[in-house]
Formats: C-alpha cells, sequence, structure tokens
C-alpha cells in the first residue's frame, strides 16, 4: 500500500460511520481550539448517509463550524439532486444544527471560487466520495475539463463541469482545492467501488480514472475509509 494512504477496513456500514465521525470530530474540535472556528467539506450521493447522522449527534462546538461541498449540481436547493437539500436533511440536524451552510450552487466559477475562499478556506476537513466509474467530487473521466481541474498552478477552487454520462451541470472543487485541506478523507461501500479503488492504485491515469489523482500523489496523507 502507497505510504500516503491508510486504509480503513469495516465490516459494516454503521462501524465505519462511527469511527469516521469521530476522526472528524477530533480534527474539527482542534481546529476550534486552534483558530477559533473550523470548516468541514463534505460530498453528496448516498454513501455519507450514515455517516451524516452519526455526525449530527456528536455534541461539539457546530455554531463555529462551517459546512461546505466538495461539489454541487446547479439545481434549486429544493431539487431532490440537490447535495445542500441532502445535507440540510442528513447532517445539519441535532447538535449540526447549529452550523452554518456555505452554498456551492453558483453558475459563475470565479464568484464561487472568491466566495469559498473567504467562507471556508483553508479547509479543515474534507471527506470525498468515489463513483463505480471512479470519479470523485464531479470529475469525472475524461471530461474535456479535467486538464484544468487538475492545474495546480491555478488558484481557482470552483470549475463548472459538464459530465457527459450524468443529469445535471455541475460545480467541483478543483483538485489543487481538494488537496489543500489539512485532513482528506475517501470513503466509499462496497465491493464494487472497492474493486474500483484496487484497480485506480495500479495504474498512472488520472484521466481513465480521475480518483488515481487523490490516491497515486504523495504530498497529501489519505484517510481512505470502506466498508
Amino acid at each position: 500500500m502507497m505510504n500516503n494512504l491508510n486504509f480503513h477496513r469495516f465490516e459494516d456500514e454503521e462501524k465505519l460511520a462511527f469511527s469516521l465521525a469521530q476522526s472528524i470530530g477530533n480534527h474539527l474540535n482542534e481546529a476550534i481550539a486552534e483558530k477559533g472556528s473550523a470548516s468541514l467539506i463534505v460530498s453528496g450521493g448516498s454513501t455519507p448517509k450514515k455517516l451524516f447522522n452519526a455526525l449530527s449527534t456528536m455534541d461539539i462546538e457546530w455554531d463555529k463550524i462551517k459546512i461546505g461541498l466538495c461539489d454541487e449540481r446547479l439545481v434549486e436547493p429544493t431539487h431532490n439532486d440537490s447535495n445542500e437539500k441532502l445535507v440540510r436533511e442528513t447532517l445539519m440536524t441535532g447538535y449540526a444544527a447549529k452550523a452554518t451552510f456555505v452554498s456551492m450552487a453558483n453558475e459563475d466559477e470565479t464568484a464561487c471560487s472568491v466566495r469559498g475562499k473567504e467562507l471556508l478556506m483553508p479547509f479543515d476537513v474534507l471527506v470525498l466520495g468515489m463513483g463505480d466509474d471512479a470519479h470523485t467530487a464531479s470529475l469525472f473521466p475524461n471530461n474535456p475539463r479535467l486538464a484544468e481541474a487538475y492545474d495546480q498552478t491555478k488558484e481557482n477552487v470552483c470549475i463548472k463541469i459538464v459530465p457527459q454520462h450524468a443529469p445535471h451541470t455541475r460545480m467541483s472543487l478543483t483538485l489543487g482545492a481538494i488537496l489543500s485541506a489539512r485532513h482528506v478523507y475517501l470513503h466509499f461501500q462496497g465491493v464494487s467501488k472497492l474493486n474500483v479503488y484496487k484497480e485506480a492504485l495500479n495504474g498512472t491515469d488520472t484521466f481513465a480514472m480521475p480518483i488515481r489523482a487523490i490516491i497515486n500523489q504523495t504530498d497529501k496523507k489519505i484517510e481512505v475509509y470502506s466498508a
């Protein structure tokens, strides 16, 4: 296993969710103790729902925490495909209802980047997901804008992505923004995604498998949580 990856494997989703929530909570507490606030960047989809439920039961200083997204579909926040809707309904309940949400649903990349930098950066904790096609955030395989998204000489935090095989135009964090986070987690579940992860480890083409841009780089430690 590459030395920049810490791999954590769990027998069920509940144990994973509890352990990951504890780790995230510790890092958020550390950030609050250090600078008086913290930022938590999360992903959408069905995978993190149990994690969000576990986080919402943690009695930490959520009023000092801002929550943002790794990516967002450019739909109304009430739309069923909205990641914001998912976060508000499953994470920002219980204790976590006191947190502040920072929306990413902006058609303008520059405005999104400025807002992200001013309100959320530096990111303290960032949780990525992974699709069966090896996409992460909204960085999809062989997308025409991947080269721009990977270019870390640029300072843009956000990039607009039009998926070739998925609905809705997206706003996604760039690779540089993702890897700028203090603590980066990759969270996935199921045998099929474990196989995707293993395949990604054994290759270098980041355009065919964007998750490789995260797990095969050597500058940032990645905590991998799988069930």
